[in-house]
């Protein structure tokens, strides 16, 4: 493979430098995604690439503000916040009006029709369809009045009854609906600002069929007439767009930083979106020297390039007007274990797999040193995440590694099968593997690696066609329920605790705390839960990451967000300055 590495080089630079003259007439933001998505049915789209695809040509009744920090959920397709009864557990929605869907040959004469109140409770019954086995139902599962006994009774029928009335879910008007919970669901407003929740036309899944997932009908800022698998996705702005206008309000600094020389003006500000899909490092930063791409994560190998001393830029990035942005995450990476297999019902076998990992070596090799290592689900800077807590199988201890291996009934790893793990196609996978693979011989663990793409290593999670996997999980949502949920039996594959991990202690606890509001009772309820997980090693867990990307300077209004899905509706471009600066390059 490494050989191929100088005429695969070769070939992007020919591909680059023989492309068309650069477009100043339009806005065209350019864009690169390192991951190919199986297609744009929100219901399906449990990662962060579809939800970054899906974000351009669907919306959801709530969003997160694109510059308030602490993180603040607006009214998006919702006129405002609902009104709340005081027990908590009724929502009423007002939908706003004017509102359209794209143009589609779905609708009468192909022009597209307002949205209702209608839209959204049939997005909600449609993620809980059982014929569909939706990635994102956890989010509703055992939350609103009637809605799992509609699943569990449509269940063996050839098909669902949307036209059932569900307890929970009532239209009032055609802009008004209601909402009834079972119980407190605190996170229940974050759920509508997910990808999972995006408002789908009735017209579309019915009129596409199987085929719906190729052909986005939304109320989106941009369009896609059909999605076609290849390495380049391109958006056009939606001329029917409804009057959104940019925000004039962020944090202290925003303004400084020129982040408001936008506001009131209509969004959106580009004319096209063009993304790229390249899964290796290399071809990124070409493209991004190339000027080919206004926005780059700064791959692992060309870091000390970019960056130097591992905080400032190199200088002749910053001659050319480049910036750098960094921000840590909320995320975790971590080695998944499928507690379905008898192997790893065994917690020793886990733990001295788990003291057997170099994260020293990994976070050299990987990151760049920039990494912390995670000591449990829950990452820094959420509630439930106490700094002096120390995971006592977080650290390299080939000793008492090789103690619990013996102990776990497989002495110097006698009698342990193989074990595969899935992981990505691309090169930073495949190594990271093989490191983790050379950690497992010192004990005499052997390890094999399964490669996938993307769309085929989440196909595996959601059908448990796995042993074991490694992946990271960033949040949805600012609370720490977000990551707990992905150990919470219930939402076993295909829903997100993708690890099929099982503990009635956890589980119990979990409960209690999801009907508790953001107070230090639930904030202890998290901290007790990220500890019992963290000795118990349903997982391996690896790192809390910071987020390096680079910046053209004519790439207007980017501040790094968690919840970058409806992000790019706000970035611009100054084409003088991009006409100006792209002589450099």
């Amino acid at each position: 493979m490494k050989s191929l590495m100088p005429v695969l080089v070769g070939l992007v630079l020919l591909t680059i430098g023989c492309s068309k003259e650069r477009n100043f007439d339009e806005r065209e933001l350019h864009l690169i995604s390192p991951e190919k998505i199986a297609g744009f049915d929100p219901i399906h789209g449990s990662d962060l690439y579809s939800a970054n695809e899906m974000g351009k040509v669907y919306e959801g009744l709530y969003e997160f503000h694109p510059f308030k920090r602490p993180y603040e959920l607006v009214p998006n397709l919702a006129e405002s916040l609902p009104n709340v009864s005081a027990d908590g557990l009724t929502y009423t929605f007002v939908v706003k009006k004017g509102v359209l869907f794209r143009d589609s040959p779905v609708f009468k004469d192909g022009l597209g029709r307002e949205l209702s109140a209608d839209d959204v409770l049939y997005t909600l019954k449609r993620l809980a369809d059982p014929k569909l086995q939706a990635k994102g139902w956890w989010l509703l599962d055992d939350r609103i009045l009637g809605l799992n006994e509609w699943r569990e009774k449509n269940a063996p029928l050839e098909a669902s009854n949307y036209d059932e009335v569900i307890e929970g879910l009532k239209k009032i008007d055609g802009y008004t609906l209601q909402i009834k919970l079972k119980k407190p669901y605190p996170q229940f407003l974050y759920a509508l600002a997910m990808n999972y929740t995006f408002i789908v036309a009735k017209e579309a899944v019915e009129h596409y069929g199987k085929e719906f997932l190729n052909y986005p009908v939304g109320t989106g800022p941009f369009l896609l007439d059909k999605f076609e698998q290849s390495n380049k996705i391109v958006y056009i702005k939606n001329p029917k767009f409804r009057e959104k206008l940019f925000p004039s309000e962020g944090e202290e600094g925003d303004e400084k930083q020129g982040l408001f020389a936008d506001a009131g003006k209509k969004i959106p500000l580009v004319d096209k979106i063009i993304v790229d899909i390249q899964v290796e490092s290399q071809p990124k930063w070409l493209l991004f020297h190339k000027a080919k791409a206004d926005l780059l994560e700064i791959p692992k190998d060309n870091f000390d390039q970019a960056v130097v001393g591992g905080a400032d830029l190199a200088p002749e990035l910053k001659g050319k007007g480049i910036r750098l942005i960094k921000n840590p995450m909320l995320d975790v990476t971590f080695f998944a274990f499928n507690h379905e297999d008898p192997l790893f019902k065994n917690v020793k076998l886990r733990q001295a797999m788990s003291l057997a990992w170099d994260r020293g070596e990994a976070n050299k090799l990987f990151y760049n040193n920039t990494a912390i290592e995670a000591q449990s689900v829950i990452p820094p800077g959420l509630g439930g995440y106490r700094k002096e807590f120390k995971n006592p199988f977080v650290k390299l201890d080939l000793e008492l590694a090789k103690k619990l291996l013996a102990e776990a009934g497989y002495p110097n790893g006698k009698g342990l099968p193989e074990i595969t793990i899935q992981t990505r196609n691309d090169t930073i996978s495949r190594n990271t593997i093989e490191h983790f693979s050379k950690c497992m011989n010192k004990i005499g663990v052997k390890v094999k690696i399964g490669v996938n793409t993307w769309p085929e290593l989440v196909n595996k999670v959601t059908k448990k066609q796995h042993q074991m996997y490694t992946m990271a999980w960033g949040a949805d949502y600012p609370d720490a329920e977000n990551f707990l949920g992905l150990l919470f039996c219930p939402n076993q594959s295909p829903g997100s605790n993708g690890s099929n991990y099982c503990n009635p202690a956890f589980d119990e606890l979990f409960r209690q705390s999801t009907i508790l509001q953001d107070t230090p009772e639930r904030s202890a309820f998290y901290e007790k839960m990220n500890e019992m997980v963290a000795l118990d090693v349903p997982w391996i867990f690896g790192f809390n990451r910071t987020k390096f990307y680079l910046s053209h300077a004519w790439l207007k209004n980017f501040k790094y967000s968690e919840y970058t899905h409806t992000q790019f509706q706000y970035l611009n471009v100054d084409l003088e300055v991009k006409k100006e600066l792209s002589k450099k390059f």
